[in-house]
């Protein structure tokens, strides 16, 4: 019995008329914002390759193709804001947007082949674990684009990535801390294996050695970004004989732990201990005293990633496998001179 062909998407129609996926879209839904020979390409090319839109409900709007942007772990304030950039983009560009948590994948090729029956034509993920190339072939073998958020690794080199100057970032938010006077510097980050953390940690360790400031046994932690591991390594470093008087934590999440530990020990911030975090979520802003943080402009990689999708789901080539958004750090009110601190 010969296969059924597989229905028309918005890819195949935008890489037949030369345009993007959001064009189309912007075509299905009526936009204005299209040239009127465009649309009357568009269309006609439409009613060539029979497209069909999957079939609202009642009561309901159309469908468009969706991307789906899958997480490995709950939500939290990072998450919440590679959310928001990506949603924003998709409505800006007329893509709709599905949002999933998928903790365990047991059967990869199951996996990728339930996101391509469910009309995906792309797949951006947010993992706290390590993609595996089962899981990159699967995705490969339906033919699903894959585009990585601050992926912990980059198993293959074609694979697509978007990410932030992480090295650059460990730099600037301890230099800011040397610039105090702080000499005993302390760095908590995620795993030992992610990217991500690897490239805070060497910015961290460039800027200490650049300045002669020692890195003490017992200064730099690793576990994973949330606040529970903060606040254990922020009593464990505070209980040593000779305590850092700042700490530089690998998340806004981490750097919230850390000041708990701080005030459970009676330590003031920033008087008694100087912290700085990473990411500059909601939480930064709400924290008290307010964070100083290094900014990851994490809404602009959810909508980079968006992007990035739907050309590779046109067939359009990047032109780089994995791109960098600058970092940029933000002073707040947790950190200040180190003479102010009563155990310097």
């Amino acid at each position: 019995m010969a296969a059924s062909p597989r229905r028309a998407t918005l890819a195949t129609v935008a890489a037949s008329a030369g345009v993007s996926v959001a064009t189309v879209s912007k075509v299905l839904n009526g936009r204005s914002d299209v040239a009127p020979a465009t649309r009357t390409l568009v269309e006609s090319l439409l009613r060539e390759h029979d497209y069909v839109a999957l079939s609202p409900r009642r009561g309901e709007t159309a469908v468009t193709d969706t991307v789906e942007v899958q997480f490995d772990d709950d939500f939290n304030a990072y998450s919440t804001e590679i959310i928001q950039g990506v949603v924003t983009a998709g409505a800006e560009l007329g893509v709709g947007v599905v949002v999933s948590v998928r903790k365990k994948i047991d059967h990869p090729a199951a996996w990728a082949r339930h996101l391509a029956d469910a009309g995906r034509r792309a797949l951006i993920s947010v993992t706290c674990h390590e993609l595996t190339t089962r899981q990159l072939t699967a995705l490969s073998r339906v033919q699903l684009p894959l585009v990585m958020i601050d992926p912990l690794n980059l198993p293959d080199t074609s694979a697509t990535s978007v990410g932030s100057t992480n090295f650059a970032g460990g730099v600037a938010a301890t230099q800011h801390l040397l610039s105090l006077g702080h000499r005993r510097i302390a760095y908590f980050g995620g795993p030992t294996t992610a990217a991500c953390n690897q490239a805070r940690l060497h910015g961290y360790r460039a800027a200490m050695e650049a300045e002669g400031a020692p890195v003490l046994p017992g200064y730099t932690r690793f576990g994973q970004f949330r606040y529970q591991v903060g606040l254990e390594h922020g009593a464990a470093v505070l209980g040593l004989p000779e305590p850092p008087t700042a700490i530089f934590a690998g998340c806004d999440e981490m750097a919230l732990g850390v000041m708990e530990a701080a005030r459970a020990r009676g330590l003031r911030i920033p008087e008694d201990l100087s912290i700085v975090g990473f990411d500059d979520t909601q939480i930064a802003r709400m924290a008290s005293p307010p964070l100083t943080t290094v900014r990851q402009p994490l809404r602009e990689m959810g909508g980079v990633a968006l992007r990035t999708a739907l050309r590779l789901a046109a067939g359009e080539r990047v032109d780089s496998h994995h791109v960098e958004l600058a970092t940029e750090l933000i002073v707040r009110g947790s950190t200040a001179d180190v003479t102010c601190s009563e155990h310097a």
